[in-house]
């Protein structure tokens, strides 16, 4: 989400502890966002807004 948002890696390999960006970037810094997009077209669908009166 840091990522997502413009946070340069090292500020995020600082918050989360680490001494160096090469585990920040190997193990956390991934991209979800396909699978967060495909998760909430399903929510979608399973819960689908009330129409407004």
């Amino acid at each position: 989400m840091l990522s997502a948002h413009d946070v340069p890696i090292e500020h995020i390999s600082r918050l989360v502890g680490h001494t160096n960006t090469l585990v920040t970037e190997m193990v956390y810094r991934k991209q979800i966002r396909p699978v967060m997009q495909e998760g909430a077209t399903v929510m979608d669908e399973i819960f689908p807004l009330a129409p407004e009166p």
